[in-house]
C-alpha cells in the first residue's frame, strides 16, 4: 500500500524540519489510506511533514525539533490535512515555523494523541517595548544628548531659513558653557577628483573670526625681522624646519616664503595631512610677508572643498552680534561664488547650512542667500 514516493533530501532549520516538495496529487492520494486517530496539527503551523516508510523506527525529539532518519519525507501546506487523520503505521509529524505576526506570549505545548508520535510546541516570545533615547524614530538621534535633542526642538528641520531668521536661531541654540564657533556648510556641484572641479580660496572676514590665531614663518635674511615686526609668533629658516620634523606643531598658519619653498618640501607628510603646507592658492606662500601677517590676524580663513564637493567655513563666534555674524556669512558666500572652479557645470549650489560648532544645522533658502543683500542703514 506504500506510495511510490521518490526520497526527498532531509534539511534542519533553527525551528523546523526543511525538506523538499513531492507532488501534491502524490500527497493527497496517500492521505486516504489514514484511519480515525486524529493527526497532531496546531492551528499556529503553518506546514507539516509525513514519512511514508512503513517500517519507520521510533521517531526521535532532540532540542525541540523532530529529527528523522531513514525515513521518506515530504513537506506540506497545512491546509491539507486539517481534517485528516491517521494510523500507526503511517507516521505523520507536524514541523513548521511559527507565523512571526501571531507574537504570542506563550503557546502551550499540546499532546499527540497518536501512538508512537511525540508532542510539539511552538512559543512565540513578545518583544520588549523600546524605552528612553532606543525608542526614537530617527538612528541618528539615538547617540545625541539630551541638550542637543532639546535645542533641536526649537528649528524646523524640512524649513528652508532666510538668513537673518537662521542666524538668530543659531545664536539661541548655541547653549553649551563655551563659546561655540559659527560654522557654514556648502555642498557644491563639483567634484574635486577632476582638476578643474578643485576648490581652494581665502576669505578674509571683515569682522574676524572671534580667535587667536599663532602664525610661523619660515624666511631668512633680511625679512626674518620684517616678519618679527609684523607680529609674527614664530620665525626662523632651516632650524625651525629641524623643528618641525621633530614634531613641533605649536602654531595655527606657517607662511614661508618663496625662496624657502625648496626644503619646506621635505614637509609635505608631516604638514600636509594637517592643513598646514605653505601654499600660494592659500595665500601663505609670499614675498609680501608683512601683509599675509596683518590678514591672516584680522581674520583671513582659507577653505577647501572635500573630497565630497563639500565646503567647511567658520565664519565667526555665537556671542558675536547678529549684524557681524550676517557680514562675515555674506563674505563667505561671496568668496566661493567668486572662486566657482571653471569646470564645473549646470547648477552650483546644491545646499548650504549653518550650524553652531555643537548645535543642529539649519537649512539654508539658497536663493534667497544669494539674492541678499545688507541694508544701507
Amino acid at each position: 500500500m506504500a506510495s511510490s514516493f521518490s526520497s526527498p533530501t532531509l534539511t534542519y532549520a533553527s525551528s523546523a524540519v526543511v525538506l523538499s516538495s513531492s507532488s501534491y496529487s502524490e500527497i493527497t492520494s496517500s492521505l486516504s489510506f489514514l484511519k480515525s486517530e486524529p493527526v497532531f496539527l496546531s492551528s499556529y503551523l503553518k506546514s507539516f511533514a509525513i514519512c511514508n516508510n512503513y517500517n519507520c523506527p521510533s521517531v526521535a525529539k532532540k532540542n525541540g525539533i523532530i529529527r528523522k532518519t531513514s525515513c521518506n519525507w515530504i513537506q506540506n501546506p497545512c491546509s491539507i490535512i486539517r481534517q485528516a487523520k491517521t494510523s500507526s503505521n503511517f507516521v505523520a509529524a507536524a514541523v513548521a515555523e511559527a507565523d512571526a505576526e501571531l507574537a504570542e506570549d506563550n503557546v502551550e505545548e499540546e499532546e499527540e494523541d497518536v501512538e508512537g508520535s511525540p508532542k510539539f510546541a511552538v512559543s512565540a516570545t513578545p518583544s520588549k517595548p523600546k524605552k528612553g533615547k532606543a525608542a526614537l524614530p530617527l538612528k541618528r538621534d539615538r547617540t545625541r544628548s539630551k541638550r542637543f535633542l532639546e535645542i533641536q526642538k526649537l528649528r524646523d528641520d524640512k524649513k528652508e531659513y532666510d538668513l537673518p531668521a537662521a542666524i538668530s536661531l543659531l545664536k539661541q541654540m548655541a547653549q553649551t558653557k563655551y563659546i561655540e564657533t559659527a560654522e557654514a556648510h556648502f555642498r557644491l556641484n563639483i567634484d574635486p577628483k577632476y582638476n578643474d572641479q578643485q576648490l581652494r580660496a581665502t576669505v578674509s572676514l571683515p569682522k574676524g573670526t572671534g580667535q587667536t590665531v599663532k602664525i610661523a614663518v619660515l624666511t631668512q635674511g633680511e625679512k626674518v625681522d620684517e616678519a618679527k615686526s609684523a607680529g609674527a609668533d614664530i620665525v626662523g629658516g632651516e632650524d625651525l624646519i629641524e623643528q618641525i620634523k621633530g614634531g613641533f606643531m605649536e602654531f595655527d598658519k606657517l607662511i614661508a616664503s618663496p625662496d624657502m619653498m625648496p626644503k619646506v618640501a621635505a614637509l609635505g607628510k608631516i604638514l600636509g595631512p594637517r592643513g598646514l603646507m605653505p601654499n600660494p592658492k592659500a595665500g601663505t606662500v609670499t614675498a609680501d610677508i608683512p601683509q599675509a601677517i596683518s590678514e591672516f590676524k584680522k581674520g583671513k580663513v582659507e577653505f577647501r572643498a572635500d573630497k565630497t564637493g563639500i565646503v567647511h567655513i567658520p565664519f565667526g563666534k555665537a556671542d558675536f552680534s547678529e549684524e557681524d555674524l550676517l557680514i562675515n556669512l555674506l563674505a563667505t558666500v561671496k568668496s566661493v561664488e567668486v572662486n566657482k572652479p571653471t569646470g564645473a557645470k549646470g547648477v552650483y549650489w546644491k545646499s548650504a547650512f549653518i550650524c553652531s560648532s555643537m548645535g543642529p544645522s539649519l537649512r539654508l533658502n539658497i536663493r534667497e542667500m544669494l539674492d541678499f543683500k545688507l541694508s544701507s542703514a
